[in-house]
């Protein structure tokens, strides 16, 4: 059963590969025949129910009892009781076969381990039978009976409820499995289907991992919104910039020009705001902040490429936040002269001892870290609003300075732009960085309480406070200080002058007009001090605290966005050789190697103490990130995905679009150099992930987007009317399972990729009861196996009554729209004298069946014959050479008999559930038998068309006009990389006293279609009578499968025909004698002509139907195509496939 624990030597692959392990049954643990259903329903006594129902009174709780099963308490709703004695009279049992010998336990046995929303109690080894592998529950026999009621009745069938649709049983409850449709829907004799997760649920092995350590933290530290997203912003939105530069950007812009940047800045945080809250509310956010947002939304390629520059840009910026510490420090020892060496080493030590401090503290963990930062922001604060204060206290002695209070003269002096040496976008620059940190709450999002609550409401309002603080300053900075001051209380005017003034300073009695000389610049005011915010506060000191809060925060913020952003994309594996920093400690699973990789950066950097380089890339990092998850909504969006349903409303995708727009342009208006190398970075990341192909599945609206686009093509594609330009040949390719015949698939493959359409066919015959179930698990793992092959082509499988039937089936209904097969391909059947002749009847049916329907037929021979299915670990021995992976596609075969080339399967119901399915096995070579020669040459033969081909010949039998399908498929061959070096033979049928005239005409109709050639034969003696002993060979052949009507009586030889209609008829022998005899003259000439060729495509012969029988077309074919190198036999639907109209 699907439940049985996966053996040790199989369980690494459990989780990806779940339905693709064909198990020996000797592995097998000891659980339910296939005759037994996971659950029995048989009746209860009433004495039974009643005893139920007093263990149920017997709770302390009739409200929501609590029943203790293995350390674990589930909670049982009110309405679980019910255990009334008419009830109990009809209530059902339900047993759990974990031990057959079992199934009589008592009921009093043991108590349900598992409930379902109260009325449904579940056993949980059958709440987590289904799991596919993600989970592995050992069979408790304790527990094998249970009581299963839903409304007050006995049904297994549940009531809607959240544990369903939990991942993981990690962080927010216990995951329930529910009863699968098979368990609800099938007979009780039949065993249940593994239905397995649905559309992506399961869990890649990383996610199990870290749901596992989730599982099992006890007193882990969460966060709500204010602790952990709006203060963390706030901190890093108000950074040094608010106290040392905002001052001297109001001097350069003017307030209206500031306000205007600060309104710009906030006009971006806010739009990429409203995105981020809407990813983060449209389902459960794990850790990882804007990697996992992106990656979630548009995939790893873009997730993991912005997530290792987001980490790597938050390491660097806690270097550049301490060295901004560090200089401040230095500068406060310069003015006392206590310099340990010179400014610059300096800044090294200090900055060195100040990152180990804030290490220190971030390994503590983050209670520690959030204690800190709550103190920080209070000091943040205090110094802000010890500058608003000082602001309303005008000092004489601070007029000098160029501080004069509140003035409208002042006010309206700095209204307009006074630029020196900047520009708007400059200065815009120099603000911006000011304005990122807005993701500081959601880096942390796997240490939030409810990630969907506290991202959106703590980044909006953070976003708005720190906004209106940032214009509250702007606009007060420019109304109460002056652009130049001297500093000197000396340039005072006296007030007869004071009626000529024209600046603000000279009427308030200072004469400040030596600033404008070059020659003697002033060191005060807006334009020239950076500190003037420490002279207009009430207390100095208070300001300088603020500007070593505002640098700790920032800095302590990024060390521990870092290691969390990183931790979350080495769990996902993206960049396997990093998976070492995915191990985390303590129960917060704390990245304690990531710290010590993002110190290890921020020390680099703080000792190079040269950061003015590696400042704008860093926000333009930021910037990179901020435009992807405005991108990522829009992308959503236009998607139109049935799973974007975010919970937060306040997002438009246009609006998100403009967003990623202005941070692209921002980017480059920061600096463009900067902004080419962060997108070059970005495309080289994206397009190494893309090219890694990464095993996730986190159903990212890309491929949302791709379904949306390739459905709306293709209806699109099915209002435009073919034409003969634009034909392609669509392949519906019998090959059985996909790698039963490999050397079908990789010719068809190569004339149809990245051209036509390709669908391997497989029809399912000689099953009783045929397993819808496990023909849907083939399809999924058959499709992923033509994908690892890198095959590009659809698997489809039907279950039939015989083979024509399901060719039948497939004709007429594979594929969608215009993407249909217009072509079938099949290999020939050479055991056809072997076995039973109605399989020839129907092999040469399937041929009429394809032209009935106004298909082409293809048929590939080869001597040595095709299908491999019957050699063991053929699939290792094949493409041993292609695998990159350690991961082998094993064949393992449980049936020695051969089936022929021409069947698409004849397995029995048994076989076809392991025949030829590729289990996957890790460092486990399968078994392998010695090779006789026969299967060595069959192997060889089976390869032939996956390598280069040498110079040589595709050789090219046009004999009869089909509409050009004999021609197109060789010149797409050739056009194909491993066919380039073949020349393209041109063979065709003509009189013998007009070679020439022939040859002309062929030359000419090839130019016309503009496909190249290297030689036209005429064959001028086609119709020569073919050698005596040919013929004889060929009457020897048929000799068995003729009728013989004229040596028996008329009605003997009718029930005869009925009975066996394959026979040939005499009279139909000698109708086609000539044709017969073309048949074997044809095969002269190809030994004669085509002996060497690499591959020979040549007119398939057409039989009337009703005419000519099964065995003498078959002749034809088998004498036609005998002791010849591999011959594609091919006749189009005589609907012309090329033109040489423009």
């Amino acid at each position: 059963m699907s439940s049985s624990p996966t053996p040790p030597a199989l369980e690494g692959n459990a989780a990806s590969e779940s339905d693709g392990l064909a198990v020996d049954a000797g592995l097998k643990p000891a659980g339910p025949t296939p005759s037994q259903s996971r659950f029995q329903v048989d009746l209860v006594t009433e004495a039974a129910g009643a005893a139920a129902a007093a263990a149920h009174d017997k709770s302390p709780n009739s409200d929501a009892s609590t029943i203790p099963t293995n350390d674990k308490a589930t909670p049982v709703a009110d309405g679980a009781d019910g255990a009334g004695g008419d009830e109990g009279k009809s209530r059902f049992r339900v047993v759990n076969f974990a031990d057959p010998s079992e199934a009589g336990s008592p009921l009093d046995a043991g108590p349900a381990e598992g409930l379902q929303n109260g009325d449904t109690v579940m056993s949980e080894t059958s709440l987590h039978s289904s799991t596919g592998g993600q989970h592995h529950y050992h069979y408790d026999t304790h527990t094998n009976t249970y009581y299963l009621r839903t409304f007050g009745h006995n049904t297994i069938d549940a009531v809607p409820n959240i544990d369903f649709y939990r991942q993981t049983a990690a962080p927010l409850g216990e995951k329930l499995i529910r009863p699968t449709l098979s368990e609800l829907h099938d007979e009780l004799d039949k065993e249940p289907f593994d239905d397995g997760f649905a559309n992506g649920e399961e869990l890649s092995p990383a996610e199990e991992a870290a749901a596992k350590e989730a599982a099992e933290s006890k007193g882990v530290v969460k966060f709500g919104w204010i602790k952990g997203v709006l203060v963390r912003c706030m901190l890093n939105i108000w950074g040094v910039m608010l106290f040392i530069r905002m001052s001297w950007i109001v001097g350069q812009s003017g307030i209206v020009l500031s306000c205007l940047i600060v309104l710009m800045a906030t006009v971006v945080t806010t739009i990429t705001g409203l995105s981020t809250s809407a990813i983060a509310t449209n389902g459960f956010v794990r850790g990882g902040g804007a990697y996992y947002l992106i990656s979630r939304s548009l995939g790893p390629e873009f997730g993991g490429s912005i997530g290792l520059i987001f980490a790597f840009a938050n390491a660097v910026a806690v270097a550049m936040y301490v060295v901004g510490f560090a200089e401040t420090v230095v500068e406060l020892l310069a003015g006392v002269d206590a310099l340990m060496t010179d400014q610059l080493n300096d800044i090294r030590i200090i900055g060195t001892i100040t990152v180990i401090l804030l290490l220190g503290i971030s390994v503590a963990g983050m209670e520690w870290e959030a204690k800190a930062q709550i103190f920080l922001l209070f000091v943040l604060i205090t110094a802000i609003i010890n500058y608003f204060i000082g602001s309303f206290i005008t000092v004489k002695s601070k007029e000098s300075y160029g501080f004069f209070g509140y003035d409208s003269a002042i006010m309206m002096e700095n209204m307009g732009p006074d630029f020196r040496g900047e520009t708007f976008f400059s200065v815009f620059s120099i603000f911006f960085p000011a304005a990122t940190g807005i993701l500081a709450g959601a880096n942390i999002s796997g240490d939030l309480a409810d990630p969907q609550l506290a991202i959106p409401k703590g980044t909006l309002l953070a976003i708005l406070v720190t906004g209106i603080v940032y214009l509250g300053v702007a606009i007060s900075t420019g109304a109460c200080i002056v652009r130049d001051a001297t500093g000197s209380l000396n340039d005072t005017v006296s007030s007869m002058f004071m009626a000529n003034c024209t600046d603000a300073a000279c009427k308030m009695g200072y004469d400040f007009s030596s600033c404008k000389d070059p020659k003697t610049p002033c060191q005060y005011g807006l334009q020239n001090d950076f500190q003037v915010m420490s002279i207009v506060s009430g207390f100095g000191p208070i300001i300088t605290a603020g500007i070593f809060s505002a640098t700790l925060s920032s800095a302590l913020a990024s060390l521990v966005s870092a290691p969390k952003v990183f931790q979350a994309l080495c769990k996902d594996n993206i960049y396997p050789g990093l998976s070492m920093f995915a191990k985390g400690y303590g129960k917060n699973n704390e990245p304690l190697r990531g710290y010590i990789l993002t110190f290890c950066i921020a020390l680099a950097f703080i000792l190079i103490a040269e950061l003015n380089i590696i400042a704008p890339i860093i926000s333009n990092f930021f910037l990179a990130s901020y435009a992807l998850i405005n991108f990522s909504v829009f992308h959503a969006s236009l998607a139109n995905s049935p799973g974007w349903r975010p919970s937060f409303k306040y997002y438009n995708m246009w609006v998100s679009l403009a967003g990623a727009i202005l941070c692209c342009g921002v980017m480059f208006v920061i600096n463009w150099m900067a902004a080419l190398l962060t997108n070059t970075i970005v495309m080289g990341l994206y397009i190494y992930v893309s090219y890694k192909k990464p095993d996730v599945n986190w159903g990212s609206s890309t491929q949302a987007l791709t379904y949306h686009q390739a459905l709306t093509h293709t209806l699109h594609l099915s209002g435009v009317e073919d034409h003969i330009k634009n034909f392609r040949p669509q392949c519906l390719v019998m090959t059985g399972y996909p790698n039963s015949r490999p050397a079908l698939l990789n010719l068809v493959h190569s004339f149809t990729k990245n051209v036509g359409l390709m669908i391997c066919g497989h029809v399912r015959t000689g099953s009783r009861r045929p397993n819808f179930k496990e023909l849907a698990a083939d399809h999924s793992r058959f499709q992923r196996w033509l994908l690892r092959n890198e095959t590009k082509a659809f698997y489809t499988p039907v279950f039939a009554d015989d083979l024509r039937q399901g060719t039948q089936y497939l004709l007429q209904a594979a594929g969608l729209g215009r993407l249909r097969p217009n072509t079938l391909v099949f290999g020939y059947k050479n055991d056809w004298r072997d076995g039973d002749m109605m399989n020839v009847e129907t092999y040469i049916n399937m041929i009429h069946d394809a032209f009935d329907f106004q298909y082409g037929a293809v048929i590939l021979r080869l001597k040595e014959g095709l299908d491999v299915s019957h050699i063991q670990g053929q699939d290792e021995l094949l493409s041993s050479q292609e695998k990159t992976s350690a991961v082998k596609d094993v064949v393992v075969s449980i049936d020695m008999s051969k089936d022929s080339d021409g069947d698409s399967s004849k397995l029995s119901s048994k076989a076809t559930s392991l025949q030829n399915s590729p289990a996957v096995q890790k460092d486990k070579k399968s078994p392998s038998m010695p090779l006789n020669v026969s299967d060595q040459r069959l192997l060889e033969a089976s390869q032939q068309f996956q390598k280069k081909q040498g110079k040589g010949t595709v050789d090219v039998w046009w004999l009869f006009d089909d509409g050009g399908l004999t021609l197109l498929i060789p010149y797409l061959l050739i056009n194909k990389k491993r066919w380039k070096d073949c020349k393209i033979r041109v063979f065709i049928g003509g009189k013998i006293n007009r070679i020439d005239h022939d040859r002309r005409v062929m030359a000419t109709l090839l130019s016309k279609f503009r496909i190249d050639f290297s030689d036209i034969t005429v064959l001028g003696d086609i119709n020569t009578k073919p050698k005596k002993e040919s013929i004889t060979a060929f009457e020897d052949m048929i000799e068995p499968y003729r009728l013989k009507e004229d040596d028996m009586e008329q009605e003997a030889a009718e029930r005869l025909k009925n009975s066996e209609p394959w026979r040939i008829t005499d009279n139909e022998l000698e109708l086609y004698r000539a044709k017969t005899n073309r048949q074997v003259r044809l095969n002269e000439l190809l030994k004669e002509h085509s002996s060497t060729a690499n591959l020979i495509v040549m007119s398939m012969p057409l039989a009337r139907k009703g005419t000519v029988s099964s065995a003498l077309y078959m002749g034809w074919l088998e004498v036609l195509s005998q002791d010849l190198p591999p011959i594609l036999l091919v006749r189009g639907n005589h609907q012309s496939v090329l033109t040489f109209y423009s």
